[in-house]
This record gives structure tokens, C-alpha cells and sequence, in this order.
């Protein structure tokens, strides 16, 4: 009889757990769908404020945004000082064909590049030759002297391969690829015989006097192209679209010297203070155990950082804002980092985990999603051997609309790179990367001067706010605490050697200034 009053007793007891954490789940449901704020939340910072590249006024601009937005939600928010950054804003770019015709062209200055000082620079336009090596490189070095210099492959096509694959032919379409390849090839090995690299040929250009350096770095689709950082010091340093960077290699190869017309806007802003944004609710049974939420704020800024992180950090904005609401005394502490420099290898996240022992060894888990506006469909384990268990709990919560699209990888390999999830990682937390189908990520938004906001599906975002939300709440409810014993990872079968757990990695504190 004792025996089967305590099991009733246990019964009952879950029936209850059960039936609490349904009622919750519907309340998180109904908040995210019919009172939703993400296409707010997105207007004001990607349209409002843009792009956030690390050490620009846009950054420290949306920092301050996040801040407000949370304490306006009754969240308390800060801004966490880790390091030092160059100071630069973007400012107009304006690039023309003069001659042989008049034609505006589409391209943009990169992140850090030396502007023409207010001016319009007028110039002729020259291409790297194929030279025999360096030392003929090097006598034919004067001759860029107040010219702009073309330092990319002109691109044998400008249409994406799934194009070529829906209309040309077998044979055409391989003949295009072969044609590609080896025209890379080619191209490769002209700028090795300069006796530079793609970093370092920059800088030899405008050391010798070149009026600028003039570039294409294509991102496979139609209209995109990657929107990195410049080498130069000088002298700005131009990315052209496909098209018009081909029309000028066209014309300049056929010895019809064209001539384009730059201005170029940047300011430098000496040393700037670089911060995470994190927010804070507290838990009510268990304030010194935590569970996270994690997205990078800042972003390249050849477009507006939509998808690479917009759309991470609205997702978690939008859980904290629903999670205050329908979940406002935690069981345990519930944080948000908005991680700064991401993009120059994870470094925000990085000062977190060195600059909070305390809080480290105490996390319950961290969820970050980094990978595009698409909805979540895997979660791996991360190498974490009992993932499975808690994180299957959890998931079982989360409605099977929902939960169906997902496929999980338990227990995993430990990530040691790609996200902020991996600083955590590295430091033996659970941390666990959301990660969403492509809506052609790789090509057409990440680092491109086309990830914008109309690139956003916010049904997908929903979803995973939906699932984030769903995910923090059981993971601050769980009676028991996650375990962080780990796999004995494989043999390395490129070394022989056993395989080793991810080590933590120091941030860079001080970024462009030395």
C-alpha cells in the first residue's frame, strides 16, 4: 500500500509537471503569433539602424538600441565593455565608367577602407598581367602609378550554377565548369608569380603609387558578391559587381584602356570601446544556474547583417520579450548575450567566457542560432554524451509542428569553431547551436551586399522564437542539472592521434589597431 501511494503520488506529480508545461507552451504559442514584434524589431534595426560592423557608430548604436528595447520590456539589460576596436564609418560610395562611355556602375568601398579625402579620383584602369615571377613583377610595378588596378578574375559566367543546370545543356554546362576551373587555376597562379598574396598585393599596389585597388569577390549568384574588409592604407579599395567588373577587364584586355570616376566617403574614428550586450532575468529557486541565450549582434556591412545575425538576435530578442511575460520568476537566472566581433573569430563571446568564471561552470545550457532566417531543423549534441536525454525532454515539450522539421545528433562532435556557441563549448558547457535550413544562405546572404531585410521569411523566425522560448523554459524547469561528461572522441585519421576536446581560444581585445 506505501508502495503504491508514493508511486501514485509520483503519477500525479508528473501528471501535474506535464499538464504546467502544456499550458505554458500554449501561452508562448499564443504570444509569439498573435502579438508577435519581430517585423518591428527588424525594421528598427536593420532598416533603422544597418549594418553593425564591429568598431562602426551603427554598433554602438544598436548596442544602445537592445538596452532600451529590454528595459522597456522590464528586462535588465547592460552593455559589457571587452575590448578595443578601430574606429571606422562607411560613408557614400560613388563609382563611374567615364570612358569609352558613361556608365554608373554598382560597387561599394570594403569595411576599413582609406576613403579619396571628399575628392572624385578620375583614373585609367589596368589589370594584374601574367608575368614570368616577382622580379618581372616588380619592373612592371611603377607602371600602376595613378591608375586603378584590377586585381580579381573576370568571371567566365554570371549565372549560378543551378541556372546553368535548369537550361543548358550536359555538355555546356560541363564545358563552363571546365572552363571555370581552369580559369581559376590560371588566375591563381598569375597572382603567385607577383610574389603576393591576395592580403599582401593590395598594399604593394598602393605602395607604389596606385590610384586604387579595384576588386570582385562573386558569391555564386545572381547580382551578390562577399563584402569583406580592406588591406590597404592609403588608397580605397572598390568591390564591382560581376557584371561591371567584367565589363571593365572586358575592355582593358582588349586595349580599350577604360577610365572610371570613385568617391569615396570614410571617416576613421580612432579608438572605439567594443561591448556584448546582455540582459538579465533572475531566477527565483535557483539565481546562481543559468540558462542562455546566445547571437552575434555585429555584422559585415556590405548589406544589412539581415540574416547573419539579424535574424539570430531577433529570435532571441523575441523569446526574452515573451518569456518575461508568460515566464516572469524563472526558476533559474535566464541571460541573453548579443556577442560582439563575431565575425573576426568569435571574439565577444570569447571575453564572456573568460570575464565570467562565475557564472561559467553553472550553465544549465546556451541555445545560439547563427546560420540564416530558415526555420531550426537540427540540433546536434555537440559531444556532450547524455544530450540526448535532457535535451529530448525538452524537445518533447515543443509542439510537433514544430518539432517534426528537426532532426538531432546525439551525441555529436564537439563544434570548434563557426559560432559563439563553440566558445562555450570549448569551455565544457552544453551549448547547442539552433541551426535553420539554407533558403540559399551561403550564396546569396552570408557576408553579401544582399543580406536585407526582405531576405527575412518571418514564419521561419517565428518558429524559432516559438522553439527557443519553449526550450529556455524547460531547461530552467528541469529538476535536474545537465550533465557535461563528454564522449572519447575518434582517432584523427590524419594524425593517427586521439581526438581532442576544442580549447579555449583568447579573444582579440584590440582589433585593427595594431
Amino acid at each position: 500500500m506505501i508502495r503504491l501511494f508514493f508511486a501514485l503520488l509520483l503519477l500525479g506529480s508528473t501528471a501535474f509537471a506535464q499538464q504546467k508545461d502544456s499550458a505554458m507552451v500554449s501561452r508562448i504559442v499564443k504570444e509569439a503569433t498573435e502579438n508577435s514584434h519581430l517585423k518591428k524589431l527588424g525594421l528598427e534595426l536593420m532598416d533603422g539602424i544597418g549594418p553593425r560592423l564591429v568598431g562602426s557608430p551603427q554598433m554602438q548604436q544598436a548596442h544602445d538600441w537592445a538596452v532600451a528595447k529590454y528595459t522597456s520590456w522590464g528586462i535588465t539589460a547592460r552593455n559589457e565593455k571587452w575590448g578595443e576596436w578601430r574606429g571606422w564609418q562607411r560613408g557614400i560610395t560613388h563609382v563611374d565608367m567615364v570612358l569609352p562611355r558613361v556608365k554608373t556602375l554598382e560597387g561599394m568601398q570594403l569595411a576599413w577602407s582609406p576613403g579619396t579625402n571628399g575628392k572624385t579620383v578620375t583614373a585609367d584602369v589596368i589589370i594584374i598581367p601574367d608575368l614570368a615571377d616577382s622580379i618581372a613583377f616588380q619592373q612592371w610595378l611603377p607602371n600602376v602609378k595613378g591608375k586603378f588596378v584590377l586585381i580579381s578574375m573576370s568571371q567566365p559566367t554570371g549565372r549560378p550554377d543551378y541556372n546553368w543546370e535548369e537550361f543548358a545543356t550536359k555538355e555546356s554546362f560541363e564545358k563552363m565548369k571546365k572552363e571555370r576551373a581552369d580559369l581559376t587555376e590560371a588566375w591563381r597562379k598569375r597572382i603567385a608569380k607577383t610574389g603576393y598574396t591576395t592580403r599582401t598585393l593590395p598594399v604593394a599596389l598602393e605602395n607604389a603609387g596606385a590610384a586604387g585597388v579595384v576588386m570582385s569577390n562573386w558569391s555564386s549568384g545572381f547580382g551578390v558578391n562577399k563584402i569583406f574588409s580592406a588591406y590597404t592604407k592609403k588608397v580605397p579599395t572598390i568591390d564591382l559587381a560581376l557584371e561591371d567588373y567584367g565589363l571593365l577587364f572586358r575592355l582593358a584586355e582588349a586595349g580599350n584602356t577604360p577610365k572610371i570616376s570613385v568617391r569615396a566617403d570614410s571617416k576613421e574614428n580612432g579608438v572605439v570601446p567594443t561591448y556584448n550586450t546582455v540582459a538579465e532575468m533572475k531566477g527565483t529557486e535557483k539565481p546562481n544556474e543559468y540558462v542562455m541565450l546566445s547571437a552575434h549582434f555585429d555584422s559585415w556591412d556590405g548589406g544589412t547583417g539581415a540574416t547573419d545575425n539579424g535574424t539570430g538576435t531577433l529570435v532571441m530578442m523575441e523569446a526574452m520579450r515573451i518569456l518575461k511575460l508568460v515566464y516572469p520568476n524563472p526558476k533559474r537566472t535566464i541571460l541573453v548575450g548579443h556577442w560582439g566581433s563575431e565575425e573576426q573569430g568569435l571574439n565577444g563571446s570569447r571575453a564572456f567566457v573568460e570575464d565570467h568564471p562565475e557564472i561559467i561552470p553553472n550553465i544549465q545550457a546556451l541555445f545560439n542560432q547563427d546560420n540564416g532566417t530558415g526555420r531550426v531543423v537540427n540540433i546536434s549534441g555537440q559531444g556532450f554524451l547524455h544530450a540526448y536525454d535532457y535535451i529530448g525532454r525538452w524537445l518533447a515539450a515543443v509542439p510537433n509542428s514544430i518539432r517534426q522539421h528537426i532532426e538531432t545528433r546525439f551525441p555529436g562532435s564537439p563544434g570548434g569553431g563557426g559560432s559563439d556557441y563553440a566558445s562555450f563549448v570549448a569551455a565544457g558547457v552544453p551549448a547547442f547551436s539552433l541551426s535553420s535550413n539554407s533558403w540559399s544562405y551561403g550564396s546569396y546572404t552570408w557576408h553579401t551586399n544582399r543580406d536585407t531585410y526582405d531576405k527575412i521569411v518571418f514564419d521561419d523566425v517565428q518558429n524559432n522564437a516559438i522553439l527557443t522560448a519553449i526550450l529556455i523554459y524547460m531547461a530552467c524547469e528541469d529538476e535536474s542539472k545537465t550533465s557535461r561528461e563528454r564522449i572519447v572522441l575518434p582517432v584523427n585519421p590524419r594524425t593517427g592521434e586521439p581526438g581532442k576536446w576544442p580549447v579555449q581560444t583568447k579573444p582579440t581585445r584590440r582589433g585593427g589597431l595594431d
